[in-house]
Formats: C-alpha cells, structure tokens, sequence
C-alpha cells in the first residue's frame, strides 16, 4: 500500500530512532522522512499516524501450526492473519506437525503457503525425522530448499546424537534452535504441571524441579564449549537456567537465547484459577524465575522474545489443568499486552520492547534486520496503542479458551503491515 503517513511515532531500534514525524511509502520501500512532506499526489494514501506508532514488523521466533495435521486447531492461513493482526511480518514455523517438516519437498511446501502482503513463513526444518529424536534428517538439504535453521520443536534427550550434529554442522551458517528440557514426555509435554516450589505445594499441582531445565542447559553450554558451534537456547524458563547462560556469554561461547511471552507474564503465584490456557511448555516458573527472566531480558543475558503460539480446539483445552495439553496462542496478543505491562508502565523504552520483539529476534535468526530509514524496504507495522478491541472468538480467529485473556478488553493493535517481497532468508 503505498501511503504517506503523518504525525507517526517513527521506532527503529537499529539506528536508535524515537521522535514524531511523516513517512512516506512508495513501491515497497521508505521513499523520505521529515518533519512536514509534501504529498506527491498520484493515488497516494494519507494516513494519520497521531498516537501511533510506525516501527519495524515484528519478528517471531518459533510458533506452532496446526497445519498439516492438525487443521481443526487452526490452519496455516489463520495463523497468518492473527500474526498479521499483532504486528509481526515474519512468523518462524516449528516442524512439529503431521507430517514433520523434514524434507526439503516438505519445507518447499511450507514457503508456498504465504502470499503478497502477508506476514513472510519462517519454517524451520527437522533436525531428526519426524522430530521423534533418534534419526537425524539431512541438514543441508533443508538449508538449501529455504528452511530458516534446524529445530525440532521438542527436546534432544540424547547427548551423544546432540554432540554429533554439533560437530556435523559445525561450518554450516543455519542456526540451530535447541530446547534444554528433561522431564518431558516425546511429545514434549511436561509431566509436572508446575515449576517446584511454594505454590506447587499449596495449588497441589505436580511440580517440575528446575533442574529439569538446568541439567540439560549446563550439558549443552559444555558441548558448545568443547566444539564451538553457535546455538541459539529457546523456551528458557527458570532464574537458575538465566544464570547459566549469563555465565556461559561471559566465558564468549556464542550461544543466544529466548523466553517466550507468557513466562513474563505470569508465575506459578497465577494458577489459582487453574485455568487451562496457563498450562504451558515449559510450565511456569515461581515468581522468582519471572523475575530472572525479565532482568536477564534487560541485561542481554537473554536476547528476544519468543511467541511460542499453540492454538488446540475447544475440546481439547476445555478439561482440568493437570492433563490440559500444553500450549496458548499470542501472536495477536503479545505485542499489545507487552506494551501495556512493559512500556505504558515505563519498566522497558519502547525502542526495547522493538529491540526483544524485532531487531534481536532477526539476528539470532541470521536473516536481514529491518530499519525505518530512506531506501529501505518497507518492512513495517502501523501500531495504535489506543485502540481497544473484545478478545472474542472473532476477533482471535479461535476459540478463547487458549489464552487467558479471552472475553477480555485488550488495548492496542495493529492498523497495517507492509511485508515488501525483497525480505527473504539469507
């Protein structure tokens, strides 16, 4: 959409840009900024941007599709129009679906999927086949057909097939996504409910010790020691698990690392409801681990944010919180909600928030980081804070019994993304 958009709060966390002004947009790239242009006219569109912000488009991690598999929960299309919704104009895919991502015809599939104008599809290709842990998939392969990196999705319980994809990828340039996690079935859902600790005891939850984390994540930091392959540390939940890795960049091991939305929002201190769509993957942590996980944010200990988005139908999620499968959605909510608890509070500049949800996540994902600059791809969202809108079935694309926030009033949204065709994986 080619606009000229006036009186925009303009963000750009690589070139360290807040201040007020016009912006205008022509062919899929930043043709001027200044404080007052003059409309080129030609069917150009006029926007006003007054209260909103104009920033980079967000960048997702890894979430989860239900497509191929399992549609009913929500398709690939869906996921797209939420993401959209929320801001982000780059979703990375996790592989675990029916079949796996774990072919290069597979990850072929995957990229066919988007569309012009629509947020760009991230897959991330199998590091074993089928993401079932014990046969590795042809790495490479997947690289070449477009897969962003390698990740199952689940946890690697095997340390020695971990130490030789280290050393089989060593000279390869994709990232490779690791979740340091035991305690965990091979589906990756945990069987404790909870992270150990005061409210597990008084909730009468089944509690998972940190330790489920941490033994895991300290093998790994050793491994990449030993071999030097850069990994990047996803779902990390406990304060313990944030030490280690502070550790391990203080030493210059070239790890990065991620901590999905919801493990800073809520703690075990929240389960009173026992409300299904907190039963997370991961599970939560004790407040103290929040805590962690927010200053490890602010630190740089931890890099980005993740999304981790996982729709489930009505059925599914609709029973008690102990065997309620893991998962929430939130591409249509974290942007929103962050900003709320994150900026309007004034714990985090908006130009950080931009910095955990945009700039960062592209780096760890080596692919191009955007900018708010002349000549420039537009690559952007049109962000309004003050917009208020239902979390409805409607308007979050599926039932709200996946996230905690359904029926409720969410304030800020996205009003329009620019996804410019020359974004690709690099």
């Amino acid at each position: 959409m080619d606009s000229l958009i006036r009186r925009v709060r303009i963000l750009d966390p690589l070139n360290q840009r807040d201040q007020v002004g016009d912006v205008l947009i022509r062919d899929g790239i930043i043709q001027a900024l200044g404080d007052s242009l003059e409309s080129p006219g030609g069917g150009i569109r006029e926007l006003d941007g007054q209260g909103c912000v104009l920033a980079p488009g967000l960048v997702d991690l890894y979430s989860q599709t239900g497509e191929p598999g399992y549609e009913s929960r929500e398709t690939l299309g869906q996921l797209l129009t939420v993401a959209a919704q929320g801001g982000f104009t780059r979703v990375g895919i996790l592989p675990n679906t029916s079949p796996a991502v774990d072919s290069p015809a597979h990850v072929v599939q995957r990229l066919a999927a988007g569309g012009v104008g629509r947020p760009q599809i991230l897959p991330w290709g199998a590091i074993t086949l089928g993401t079932h842990g014990k046969q590795l998939t042809d790495l490479v392969e997947l690289g070449a057909a477009g897969a962003v990196g390698w990740c199952d999705g689940q946890p690697l319980g095997n340390g020695l097939m971990v130490r030789r994809l280290l050393e089989y990828t060593q000279s390869q340039p994709w990232p490779m996504a690791l979740w340091p996690s035991a305690g965990a079935d091979g589906a990756g859902s945990h069987l404790g409910v909870c992270r150990d600790g005061a409210d597990a005891v008084r909730l009468g939850l089944s509690a998972l010790p940190a330790t489920a984390e941490t033994t895991p994540l300290a093998a790994l930091i050793e491994e990449v020691a030993t071999c030097g392959r850069p990994i990047h540390l996803m779902r990390i939940s406990t304060a313990r698990g944030v030490d280690l890795i502070r550790g391990a960049k203080a030493r210059g091991l070239p790890i990065t690392a991620s901590v999905t939305w919801l493990h800073l929002l809520f703690s075990t201190a929240d389960l009173d409801s026992y409300a299904p769509s907190l039963r997370l993957a991961p599970p939560l942590g004790t407040p103290e681990d929040r805590d962690a996980l927010i200053m490890g944010l602010e630190d740089g200990t931890l890099d980005a944010i993740a999304v981790d988005h996982c729709a489930h139908t009505y059925e599914e999620k609709a029973v008690p919180f102990g065997i309620a499968p893991t998962g929430a959605i939130g591409l249509q909510l974290a942007l929103p909600i962050l900003w709320q608890t994150f900026v309007v509070t004034q714990r985090w500049t908006a130009l950080q928030l931009w910095r955990y949800l945009s700039l960062n996540p592209a780096q760890c994902l080596n692919i191009a980081t955007s900018a708010v600059q002349v000549e420039a791809p537009a690559d952007l969202v049109l962000f309004d804070p003050g917009h208020q809108w239902t979390a409805t079935a409607a308007a979050l694309g599926c039932d709200p019994i996946n996230t905690v926030y359904g029926h409720q009033i969410i304030q800020g949204q996205a009003r329009h993304i620019w996804v410019p065709a020359s974004l690709a994986v690099q």
